[in-house]
Order: C-alpha cells, then structure tokens, then sequence
C-alpha cells in the first residue's frame, strides 16, 4: 500500500469518472484512490466497480446512503484515510479542474515542509480557463473577502485541490466541521492555520468542466459568505 491518498467525492459523474481514475493511476504508482460516492443513481458506482479489480488494489469505493455535501463526503474520506494510515491525503475533483499530474508538485511541498499544500488559482496571477467572467471575479473576490475578515494568508482560500499531512487532519476535530461547499475548503484552511500549520500555495491552472453538471449552488455561496464571519468569531470568542 502506498503513503498517498487521493480522496474523489462523486455525485452523477459517469461521464468523467473512468477517465479521471486511470488518469491519477497513471501519474505513477504511488497515488492510490478513494472515491466517496453519495450513491449517484447514473451509475457512476458501478463503473468504479468494475475497475477495482484491475487496479492493483490501489482503487477503493466507499458508497455514502446521504447526500450531504462535499464537506461530509470529505470528512468520511478522512477519517477512512487516517484508519488505514495513509500519511498524505489529497482532495481532487472528479471532473478534471483539477489536472492529476499537478499531484506529484503538492506531494513535493508537504515533503519539503509544508503540512497542507493548496494547489493555487490565484497566487501567481489569474490562472482559471473555460470559467465565465463573473464566475471567475466571484471566486477571485471571494478569497479576497476571506483573506480580509480571518487575515489567513492565502490566495485561493477556496481552492479545492488540496495536499495534507496526516498529522494536520489527526489535529482538527473532523466531527466539528460544519460547512459543505466552499464553506468547508475556507474551515479547513483557516483551522489549520489558527492551529500553526504550515500552508504553501503551489500554482495551478484550474480547467473548468466540459463533461457532467456542476454542483454550486446559491446555498453554497451563502454558506461561503457568512461562514467566514462565523468562523472568525467563533475563533475570537475560543470556540474553535
């Protein structure tokens, strides 16, 4: 078994989902895969099924009867990453925003010292292809709103490509996250932070989707929006 962990959060992604896994196992062998499934009624279960046995036991299924958010899919990756001692744990879309080969370069920053490498959209530039403009001004501003209400140093606070240390996840108190969208990629950075963890941008080029639906939502970005200010003031009364 491998130290790395690509955790895959699915929901109705047939379209992408064989391609995006043959596309980590083909980075080279030492990325293995958990995909958590929100039991997705178009199949995509059962196309991971299929391609277990071919996977040098590198490919692994965990099917979640609710479907309640990013936040808790990653949560339940977590914790099952942390059971079967898995020292490097990623987040990774399933729809290829997120290009595999960019896996080795944050892998690169944890062992060069980093304990949560966030694969960056915005801390060389402006470097998102395919998104609308206001989609792109929205999460742009976005990270910016973060960065003035908590002061966390961090470009992209709401990245989604994300490398950890096991250690950083064994620290946080995965059963009180709260938030499920962009909320949780900003909880996640920013209880890391507070508890001196070392986090590195590493630049990327995010691609938007061209296959399956996107999951956003305007509950989502509520979340977002008034989260941040939660989480600020949960941190300044000690309730973090």
């Amino acid at each position: 078994m491998s130290d790395r962990l690509v955790i895959i959060p699915t929901y109705n992604e047939k379209e992408n989902i064989e391609a995006i896994i043959r596309a980590v196992l083909a980075v080279d062998d030492s990325f293995d895969i958990l995909i958590v499934d929100d039991s997705s009624p178009d199949g995509t279960g059962d196309i991971i099924r299929r391609l277990i046995p071919e996977s040098n036991n590198r490919l692994n299924l965990e099917v979640r009867t609710t479907k309640d958010g990013l936040g808790k899919a990653y949560v339940h990756g977590f914790k099952w990453a942390l059971a079967k001692k898995y020292k490097f744990i990623f987040e990774m879309d399933a729809d290829f925003s997120h290009n595999p080969n960019d896996l080795p370069r944050l892998y690169k920053a944890l062992v060069e010292g980093a304990d949560l490498a966030v694969g960056s959209r915005y801390s060389n530039g402006v470097n998102v292809v395919n998104w609308p403009m206001e989609r792109v001004l929205l999460s742009y501003f976005a990270s910016k709103y973060v960065r003035i209400i908590t002061s966390l140093p961090v470009h992209d606070a709401t990245a989604g490509f994300v490398g950890y240390k096991a250690e950083v996840l064994q620290a946080l108190n995965l059963d009180d996250i709260k938030f499920k969208g962009y909320g949780f990629q900003i909880e996640m950075k920013y209880k890391s932070w507070i508890n001196k963890f070392k986090i590195q941008e590493v630049p990327i080029i995010f691609t938007d989707r061209t296959l399956g639906e996107s999951k956003i939502s305007s509950d989502i970005i509520g979340e977002a929006v008034f989260g941040v200010i939660l989480l600020r003031l949960r941190n300044i009364f000690g309730k973090l």
